[in-house]
């Protein structure tokens, strides 16, 4: 294999001279598909979310050709202890933090991340990589390679959320995750809707009227209960222009799926799908909730499970928090997602990590 090689410059500088088709090659062609990762929606986020100018992206070569992608960030905090740490830079609305890493060049990468964090630590304990697959390529190939360097890691929180993943057809997925009486009352739900005027429900993988569909859904979220703690994307003017930018990168690139549920053509449910094959991803999904007795949500997400006809796409990824009350009510399979420390720099750093590492983790399934 020719030799690798790594370099971590700012984003700002690497956005000048990365060639963005390269950047969506590499997304094309990795071993996990992470929408969150591609140009088109880190860009924007980097943009609009990185205020100190703080994150750098890691990247590895091999042959010249780019076969690794990760942003990276210096923190002076670890959940609210004053510990210095080299970790993967995320955001509210990130929610996969997997690498884009080209399919067979895993354990290169990690090596390369490896040494590179041991030559450059700066003031960081350890690195710590959020919200990995733990049953990906890319999680396998972290354990074998620290585990080859004799190098102390562990996974620190694992949660699981909803996934869709099935070899069965839509309805038949439908009639064996929910039982007669729930699919009954849905139904029930359906015809009490449709008597409310004319229902009508669209799915869409183009930019037809697209800033239209970002406005409607934008005011539908507003207007619940995320507008009422003020957490809807609406609510600030930054997170408003990510969410449309990165709505039309993802089209742009063929990556967006939206479907409405609509009651005399006025949107009641709205959820924009990203689609990286072999897998896909529930990005945003919102409700108009004067209709909530008819249940509108679990309705869109019935007209949801058509993802499962499609030849591309073997899962779809909820994106929920753990447990959450709606989607579990149909999606009945789980995705672990995990959160590891590594250690990186000398033996004094190590010394001092592994302390730390075996209290966190004790009780846990961990790496050393």
């Amino acid at each position: 294999m020719p030799e690798a090689a790594s370099a971590v410059p700012h984003w700002r500088t690497l956005e000048d001279h990365l060639p963005l088709a390269e950047w969506d090659h590499l997304a094309r062609s990795a071993s996990e598909p992470n929408p969150f990762g591609e140009s088109w929606s880190l860009l924007p986020a980097l943009r609009r979310f990185d205020g100190g100018d703080r994150v750098e992206l890691f990247r590895v070569r091999v042959g010249g050709e780019l076969c690794g992608l990760m942003p990276l960030a210096r923190q002076r905090g670890y959940y609210g202890y004053p510990i210095p740490a080299l970790a993967t830079w995320t955001h509210h609305n990130l929610f996969v933090g997997s690498p884009l890493v080209r399919r067979g060049f895993e354990d290169v990468f990690w090596r390369e991340l490896f040494r590179w964090a041991d030559a450059n630590p700066g003031a960081a304990l350890f690195l710590h990589l959020d919200r990995l697959t733990e049953d990906g390529p890319l999680f396998r190939a972290l354990a074998r390679v620290a585990e080859s360097e004799g190098r102390a890691w562990g996974v620190v929180q694992r949660e699981e959320r909803a996934l869709l993943q099935s070899e069965l057809a839509p309805e038949e997925y439908f009639q064996a995750s929910m039982s007669g009486k729930k699919r009954k009352e849905l139904r029930r739900q359906h015809k009490r809707l449709s008597e409310e005027g004319t229902l009508h429900f669209e799915r869409q993988r183009d930019d037809r009227d697209l800033d239209e569909w970002i406005v409607q859904f934008l005011a539908l979220e507003q207007a619940g209960w995320k507008g009422r703690n003020g957490s809807a994307l609406a609510d600030d003017p930054g997170t408003r222009d990510w969410f449309a930018r990165t709505l039309h990168g993802a089209a742009a690139n063929g990556r967006l799926e939206r479907l409405s549920l609509a009651l005399d053509g006025r949107p009641i449910a709205m959820l924009a799908n990203f689609i990286a094959p072999p897998g896909a991803f529930s990005f945003k999904t919102a409700f108009d909730e004067r209709y909530a007795r008819f249940s509108p949500g679990v309705l869109l997400q019935r007209e949801n499970l058509d993802l499962l006809a499609d030849p591309e796409i073997a899962w779809c990824d909820s994106c929920a928090a753990a447990d959450h009350p709606m989607i579990e009510r149909i999606w009945r399979e789980k995705r672990t997602m995990v959160r590891v420390n590594v250690a990186i720099g000398g033996r004094v750093r190590r010394a001092l990590f592994r302390q730390m590492l075996r209290a966190e983790t004790r009780g846990k399934r961990q790496g050393a």
